[in-house]
């Protein structure tokens, strides 16, 4: 009996752009709940906080996922669920790592 080998598995790299309600927001409190997220399939990547005027930074965070496992829009609501911080959020997503 012949076990056929699995295929490759579909990833995606994603850059998440996180937006705090202010300047006072603490960034780095921020990206360690937006890590805190753990999912089968989500790996994360760098990240840079980027200015977007009047003092404000976003968040920038890269991360890979399997694209069978990970739903870019339950993440989306798992980071949108972190109101304390978050104010507003968007992703770009790519191809294969």
């Amino acid at each position: 009996m012949c076990i056929p080998e699995p295929g490759p598995i579909a990833k995606s790299s994603v850059i998440l752009d996180v937006k705090p309600w202010d300047d006072e927001t603490d960034m780095g409190e921020m990206e360690k709940v937006v890590r805190s997220i753990a999912m089968d399939g989500l790996l994360w990547g760098a990240s840079k906080l980027v200015p977007v005027g009047y003092g404000i930074r976003k968040l920038q965070i890269m991360c890979v996922v399997e694209d069978d496992k990970v739903s870019v829009e339950e993440l989306q609501e798992k980071i949108e669920g972190f109101d304390d911080f978050v104010s507003n959020y968007s992703s770009s997503l790519f191809g294969s790592p």
